[in-house]
């Protein structure tokens, strides 16, 4: 997976930018079929600054995104992989429900009987 990491307005610390690669590479763990994964740092207002993180990850044919705004980077970054970690166990059950779907129709055509615990 190739992860791409970028600090908006200003100039992350080492620390946040290795606690930020790692959480998404635990990702592989979910989902195997990550091709890219971009993280993006900004702040908003200068004094009692909301920090945002947002993440997106490139996967087959489309794209999950999630943004989280705290008080601080590492919080809002652990936020967006919760979010991301949801949205990829649905992107791989959907994956599953269509595969599925795919074999259950080709079962049908050939005329091989569909047990009950395949439906």
């Amino acid at each position: 997976m190739d992860i791409h990491f970028t600090a908006r307005k200003f100039k992350a610390r080492d620390s946040i930018r290795e606690h930020a690669i790692e959480a998404i590479k635990k990702l592989d763990k979910y989902y195997d079929g990550i091709v890219r994964g971009d993280i993006i740092l900004s702040y908003e207002r200068t004094t009692k600054s909301l920090k945002t993180a947002e993440i997106n990850l490139h996967v087959y044919g489309t794209i999950l995104t999630a943004t989280e705004k705290s008080d601080d980077y590492l919080k809002s970054i652990y936020l967006a992989i919760d979010k991301l970690e949801r949205q990829l166990a649905k992107y791989k059950m959907k994956l599953r429900m269509k595969n599925k779907k795919t074999l259950r129709r080709v079962k049908e055509e050939v005329g091989v009987p569909i047990s009950e615990d395949e439906e």
